[in-house]
């Protein structure tokens, strides 16, 4: 449960709130110390938007091929689980270079994505599209007020909506794409199979700091743990990040630099 918090980005007090359980309770499942309830975990469940079954690893009544290929994926170690996923996306989805005609950036809010994908796309003669403001037009308000009025579940509805309507309208684009999309299997799968995906990798620190020259103070405000949310967050997502095509640092490098580095791997 703890792994999936984090790579959803939700604070323990974020989730209390949205699933309705106290945060003392979910410390205590966390710690594998709590009274276990069906209907609290239900709540729980329905707050990261996982089947209730992710949480319990019950087994259900497949057809035979899927379970037995199920079954085969269980025994595998898993470290490896994301590779054999992303390679299936790859073997099943669209061939490269049909997902070639389409770049996704992902990665933590303070990668670069927004201003590289603005240039990457100007350069490729290109439109640009940021997921988020496609979801913001889409609901007609802010995302803060979307989670708001209708919590994780309502923006994971709006940003597969969103991002299905723009490959459907865009043969070709620069996309730049919110930092959790890889916490939605379904959405980040439709990503994979469609895209050619590139993960914009910076320390820690370096998100904070970017995120914060932007003018945005609110990762600090009132949580003096913010520094460490976002290295556990970083943690939990980095095998999801890692099923990108390629990944592109952009620690330490200008934007000249890191847009250089981005169009070479996208000519490799």
């Amino acid at each position: 449960m703890r792994r999936a918090r984090a790579r959803r980005g939700l604070s323990r007090k974020l989730l209390a709130t949205d699933s309705g359980v106290s945060e003392r309770y979910l410390a205590q499942l966390e710690a594998g110390q709590g009274n276990v309830s069906i209907l609290l975990l239900r709540q729980i469940a329905a707050a990261l938007d996982l089947p209730l079954t992710e949480l319990l690893a019950e087994d259900s009544a497949e057809g035979t091929e899927l379970s037995l290929t199920t079954q085969f994926l269980k025994r595998l170690p898993r470290q490896k689980l994301a590779a054999v996923r992303s390679q299936l996306v790859r073997d099943y989805g669209n061939a490269r270079d049909e997902r070639m005609k389409r770049i996704a950036l992902i990665g933590l809010r303070g990668a670069g994505k927004s201003t590289l994908g603005a240039r990457l796309a100007k350069a490729l003669a290109v439109p640009f599209v940021e997921l988020d403001r496609e979801i913001e037009r889409e609901a007609g308000t802010s995302l803060s007020e979307i989670f708001l009025l209708y919590g994780q579940s309502g923006y994971r509805r709006y940003e597969r909506r969103c991002l299905e309507r723009v490959l459907e309208k865009n043969e070709r684009a620069v996309i730049a794409t919110g930092g959790s999309i890889v916490s939605e299997p379904g959405t980040y799968e439709v990503l994979l199979s469609t895209c050619f995906t590139i993960w914009l990798k910076a320390a820690p620190e370096e998100h904070m700091a970017r995120v914060i020259a932007q003018g945005d103070t609110r990762p600090m405000a009132g949580n003096d743990q913010a520094m460490e949310d976002l290295r556990r967050i970083l943690d939990g997502r980095a095998v999801l990040y890692l099923q990108a095509d390629v990944v592109v640092d952009t620690a330490g490098k200008s934007v000249d630099k890191s847009l250089a580095d981005l169009r070479k791997s996208i000519t490799v």
